[in-house]
This record gives C-alpha cells, structure tokens and sequence, in this order.
C-alpha cells in the first residue's frame, strides 16, 4: 500500500494541502477527487515525489519514500506505472516503441522477451495490429490503451492515472475505467487515480478521498459516497453530474 501521513504543501504564502493523511490499498482503485485548484493534483504529485512536501511522511510498502536519497527514490519509481492526463506518448515513435521504451531503459529481458512482454500487453489492454502505427494515426481512445500498456509493461506495483478519461467520449471512458479496474485486480497494484469524472467515482470508485480547500474533507466508497450530507462532496458531485449531462 501506499500511505501519505499528515501531508501539507505550500508554493510561498499558498497552502496548497494541509495536513492531509490517506491510505491507497492495494488491488483496489484509489480516487482522489474535488474541484480545479482543490490541491488534488499537487497531492498526487507530491505521492510520486514530484513535489518536496513540507511536513510528513510518503510511505511506499515498508518504506519511507520521503527520507530516502536519490538512488533509494529511483528504485521505488522503476515499480511505479504512470499515465499522464494526455497520454504523453512520443509522436515520433511507433506503438510498439513507445511500449517497448521502458524495458530497454530499465529492464534487463533479452530482445525476444522484450518483444513477447510487448505483445502481451498490447494484446492485454485488447489492440490488435497497431505495432507500426503512429500516435496520430489512432484514436484517442487507442492512444489511452497505449499509454497503459506501457505503463504496465514494466510490472508495476504502483499505478498512477492523472484524469485518465480526459477528452474522451462517456462510451470510450467506461472502457478505460473498466481497463483500469481489471488491470488493478489482475496485477495487485496499488493504483491511484486523480479524476473528476464522477462515472468513474459511481463506476470504479473503491476508495475515495474528497479534497477540499486543501484538506481531505470525505473519505468513503462508490456507494457511500451516493447518501452522504456532506454538504461541500454534495455540491461538487451534483455540479459535476449536472455539466456531465448537459453535455450529453
């Protein structure tokens, strides 16, 4: 698991988090969620150790990430698997070398385990016959997939997806949200989404942590979530299924 004790983060007279404490469990989907400028991306940030927290402790597993050296910190970011919010592929690279990338980087597999690691998780995230297609010549959708696949590729223990259904369409969302929820279970990763789709929240939501202005304000599951009185958690999830339809 991972476990962030009393958290707080500030960029000069901005608190952005404020003593923020949360355990993301393993083979389960960890959310965070609440409005732009709530802090939920400077949390998922400082998680990766992106951002230098000001006080308390990130611990990954048994250990604690935060009082690590640089070469410690390396080895427990080789296990972690990272989508970024736009998928961050290289445009100049095929499928296949964008997914093939981190091995050659990073592991020590022969060129044919390589390549059979490869097709496994192309074959895993269900693309077929895009090894020599460009990033441009696929889908959003597809471009997602790719991003997982090689997020994964490495076997990662820890998965992290920033708004992974960013941009596409409420059909194509669902698929990522189900990728997502049968890769966490299928490798017992402890995977952590920062997302502000409440499809994903209603649909995947194993544990949810709520920020607000800085704090963590609600912590619960897909179904608590749907009975609470937490009048702040109520306001942003009726605001954000009320866009949601409206776009529809």
């Amino acid at each position: 698991m991972i476990i962030a004790k009393n958290i707080s983060k500030s960029f000069d007279d901005n608190h952005v988090l404020n003593d923020i404490s949360l355990t993301c469990k393993k083979g389960e989907t960890n959310l965070i969620i609440g409005e732009s400028g709530s802090g939920k991306t400077v949390l998922l940030k400082s998680i990766l150790g992106i951002h230098q927290i000001d006080k308390g402790q990130i611990i990954y597993g048994d250990d604690v990430f935060t009082d690590m050296n640089h070469k410690e910190k390396q080895k427990i970011r080789q296990e972690i698997g990272m989508v970024f919010q736009g998928g961050a592929l290289f445009d100049s690279s095929t499928v296949f070398e964008n997914i093939i990338f981190p091995l050659q980087m990073f592991s020590k597999m022969s060129k044919v385990e390589m390549h059979n690691r490869v097709r496994f998780c192309l074959e895993r995230v269900n693309l077929h016959n895009v090894d020599d297609l460009y990033p441009s010549e696929i889908s959003g959708g597809m471009q997602k997939r790719v991003a997982i696949a090689r997020a994964v590729v490495l076997n990662p223990k820890y998965l992290f997806f920033d708004e992974p259904n960013s941009g596409l369409d409420p059909k194509t969302a669902i698929v990522i949200d189900n990728l997502i929820k049968e890769l966490t279970i299928d490798f017992n990763t402890v995977t952590v989404i920062n997302t502000h789709d409440m499809n994903s929240v209603a649909e995947i939501g194993d544990n949810i942590a709520f920020i607000y202005n800085g704090q963590k304000w609600w912590y619960g599951n897909k179904e608590e979530i749907m009975h609470t009185d937490n009048k702040e958690l109520n306001d942003f999830v009726f605001a954000t299924k009320l866009m949601r339809d409206l776009k529809k």
